[in-house]
């Protein structure tokens, strides 16, 4: 199964964040256990998920699994828990008891809440013991409903947040940067998106590679095909290239190609 092209979201349970976390957490999920996904589940062992600059934590709830990044294959234990960035592709080979729990967190967010800055773990799998508390992760790993782990984990983000009080300026601007691309329908290159926000082109470099690890060109790149490509798989009929900031179709076509490797009409 391969991330935007098919519909990864039926086989999981999802919950939106509180409204203090919005900015921060885009959202909590669990594998989807009824009766009703677990012949989607078994048709496919592997998931394959694009670059998105976004830290996520994977509780493990049920057997081990792989993730292949950057070329290497990692045994996930059945009692490990993990943080990665997915500043690359990522792709996660499971077995049919697979039973993940994921709090995915937006670019800098990992940083807001919990303080721990994401460019150093680029390209990297951390043992999630080093980030949470290990009574908080037994805890969402008991026989509890989706709900009950939901609630565990967005006390403790709730509290660890409150407890930052060095609000960082220069995720304030990136955030800015982002609202104000998005606001334009990705119109804007990196230059007006610093005009906009009274910054020089260098300040908005220095800012996006100091809290996600990359220029703001590139961050811009990827968050406008993950978004364009999405539109384009879920309505191709009504989809308008000029509409996400690309000359026409085949611009799109071709951007797409780069960003994930695969042509847009073999779906």
């Amino acid at each position: 199964m391969v991330e935007i092209f098919q519909n990864i979201r039926k086989i999981y349970m999802f919950s939106k964040p509180c409204e203090e976390l919005a900015n921060y957490v885009e959202f909590y999920s669990q594998s989807a256990l009824d009766n009703s996904v677990q012949h989607i589940k078994n048709e496919f062992s592997s998931v394959k998920m694009f670059p998105s600059w976004t830290p996520t934590f994977y509780i493990n709830l049920g057997s081990p699994y792989y993730i292949d990044l950057k070329q290497t294959r990692y045994h996930i234990k059945g009692d490990e828990d993990v943080l990665l960035l997915r500043n690359e592709d990522v792709t996660r080979h499971k077995l049919p008891s697979d039973n993940i729990f994921t709090v995915k967190f937006n670019p800098g967010g990992l940083e807001a809440v919990l303080n721990i800055n994401q460019v150093p773990i680029i390209n990297k799998i951390i043992n999630l013991n080093h980030i949470l508390p290990w009574q908080l992760i037994q805890k969402i790993k008991q026989p509890v409903s989706f709900e009950e782990r939901v609630e565990s984990i967005q006390s403790y983000l709730l509290e660890t947040y409150t407890k930052v009080s060095n609000k960082d300026y220069y995720l304030k601007i990136v955030n800015d940067c982002i609202g104000e691309y998005q606001a334009s329908g990705m119109q804007l290159n990196t230059s007006k998106v610093a005009e906009k926000l009274f910054i020089t082109s260098k300040s908005i470099n220095r800012y996006f590679n100091r809290v996600i690890g990359i220029p703001p060109k590139n961050y811009f790149s990827i968050l406008r095909g993950r978004i364009a490509l999405t539109a384009f798989i879920n309505d191709r009929e009504s989809f308008i290239a000029p509409d996400y900031g690309y000359y026409d179709l085949n611009h799109f076509r071709k951007d797409a190609v780069n960003f994930t490797g695969q042509r847009v009409t073999k779906y």
